[in-house]
């Protein structure tokens, strides 16, 4: 399957297939949750990515709980190159000021929402020689650098990131604190859930806000500027995923994939059905209550509507 499908989506890179998971075992990073009963399902991996460098030295690895949340191909791309590139065609917005100019902008995706892809809002801080923020905690009268999002239903947004403070000793309070100076980037991970923007339904909003608010207090060696309040609203445009062109994926509204897979989907069901027949059955009674469970759901968040 593999071999005809890079072929016809002229994909200019080898794609390699896992037999019965060697290679996903040897990285130890096969789904214990799924037991050998389940045999549509085992031999799958928990999702994530490796990034090696030339020498096939692993770098950086992004791994997440569940296969309907994946990190965006620029951040790969970071991670490989060790620094983030910021398109300035992104959706952002600047805070030009002499003293310390903020810009927020939405790395990833061209700057769409896609249900459990994601995004990274970062926020650029380029601070006047001389001067540095705090990091919490900061001691009475002095403002640390805080960082609020907020968005609709459906928009979740992660930790904040922040890099490494430097510890900025005042001899005359004989006080260490931990500041930034220079320029830095505090980002954000954030993305849509089903909520927002499913893939079993078409999209129901073209975009979605993003507020954010940011505090800080710039000072030198001897005196504090007076604390700012920076407010930011980004809007972007929310997108379809793309899904396989297999009757169980099509219809609801998605990208739809050209290669026709259901050839070899059915090559996929009589090998799992001979190594497991007692396996597909529970994997039939499974996955219908797992969709008795969604319109149930469905049923209770939009009362009235008609499930699919």
């Amino acid at each position: 399957m593999l071999a005809a499908y890079g072929t016809e989506q002229n994909i200019p890179y080898p794609l390699l297939s896992d037999v019965d998971s060697a290679v996903i075992k040897r990285f130890g990073i096969l789904n214990d949750t799924v037991q050998p009963g389940d045999a549509m399902l085992y031999g799958i991996p928990y999702p994530g990515s490796y990034v090696c460098d030339g020498d096939g030295v692993v770098i950086a690895k992004f791994f997440h709980d569940t296969y309907k949340k994946r990190d965006s191909p620029e951040l790969l791309l970071d991670a490989a190159l060790g620094r983030v590139q910021l398109d300035p065609d992104l959706p952002g917005d600047r805070r030009a000021d002499p003293e310390v100019a903020v810009t927020a902008t939405v790395h990833g995706g061209r700057g769409t929402l896609r249900q459990g892809i994601v995004r990274h809002l970062v926020l650029r801080f380029e601070l006047a020689d001389s001067l540095h923020v705090y990091g919490a905690p900061a001691p009475d009268g002095m403002v640390p650098l805080t960082i609020e999002l907020s968005g609709p239903p459906g928009l979740v947004f992660e930790d904040v990131r922040l890099p490494p403070t430097k510890p900025l000793l005042l001899e005359g309070m004989n006080l260490t604190l931990q500041v930034w100076s220079g320029t830095f980037d505090a980002s954000v991970p954030f993305y849509a859930t089903g909520e927002l923007a499913s893939e079993t339904r078409p999209l129901e909003t073209p975009a979605a806000a993003i507020d954010i608010q940011v505090r800080f207090q710039a000072c030198d060696d001897n005196t504090c500027l007076l604390p700012r309040t920076e407010s930011f609203e980004l809007t972007l445009p929310l997108d379809v995923v793309d899904v396989p062109n297999l009757g169980v994926h099509t219809g609801h509204g998605q990208r739809e994939g050209t290669f026709d897979a259901s050839p070899h989907f059915r090559r996929l069901l009589r090998r799992k059905i001979l190594r497991h027949p007692l396996g597909f059955l529970r994997f039939l009674v499974k996955n219908r209550r797992l969709l008795r469970d969604a319109q149930a759901r469905q049923t209770a968040t939009h009362p009235g509507e008609t499930p699919p």
